[in-house]
């Protein structure tokens, strides 16, 4: 598995400006708007999502997709229990691509919450992959406490993996949430769960003609 690379947000945020990878039209040399693709949460797991608790949202414009947990919490120390230091969430998300037309994933934004006392630490992993293909992506992110508020980090794919052309295909999504209380003596927390507050995680499209 190969990790992926860390990027600054300011700089994704001007390559993704425009929708990725989208053919230009041969007569006229504009760019072909961007097809209706359609995602579908068709599979749950894991101590981090509990069935009906994960959801995905398309894009308006058809560049990606957002996936909403909404229990989605690992924390440590205090009264938590020892099951509670890690979670994890295992979706097979369903993309229905219509004919013509392939996608890859080109980057990911996850956005989560804190609670970081100081000698605290935390893991946030995610791992992405298309059913039947042996190329898996994988982000890790760490944080130290103390830690307190929103968090957010971005990734770009090193190797654009694209699904059959004009399918349906699935797209299984493994998040982990680890935190250590390390030093610390109170109660530590690591979210991704939509219930406090702006949190997500969004996968951008790069699209390609068939």
């Amino acid at each position: 598995m190969k990790n992926l690379n860390r990027v600054m947000a300011a700089v994704l945020t001007t390559a993704l400006a425009l929708p990725l990878g989208t053919p230009a039209d041969a007569a006229t040399g504009t760019a072909s708007a961007a097809p209706a693709i359609t995602v579908e949460v068709i599979a749950s797991s894991g101590s981090g999502c509990a069935p009906g608790t994960a959801s995905v949202v398309s894009n308006g414009d058809n560049t990606g997709f957002r996936v909403k947990y909404r229990d989605f919490l690992a924390e440590a120390g205090g009264s938590a229990g020892v099951v509670d230091r890690r979670k994890n969430c295992q979706l097979g998300v369903l993309v229905t691509i219509p004919d013509g037309w392939t996608i890859a994933i080109a980057s990911a934004n996850y956005r989560g919450k804190a609670g970081l006392l100081s000698g605290a630490n935390a893991l946030q992993r995610t791992s992405y992959y298309w059913q039947g293909s042996s190329a898996t992506e994988r982000k890790d992110a760490t944080f130290a406490g103390p830690l307190y508020g929103l968090w957010t980090t971005w990734d770009v794919a090193p190797v654009l993996t694209y699904a059959a052309c004009g399918s349906q295909s699935v797209l299984n999504i493994n998040t982990e949430l680890r935190v250590d209380p390390g030093t610390s003596t109170g109660t530590s927390r690591m979210s991704m769960s939509t219930t406090e507050g702006d949190v997500d995680t969004l996968f951008n499209f790069s699209l390609g003609s068939c």
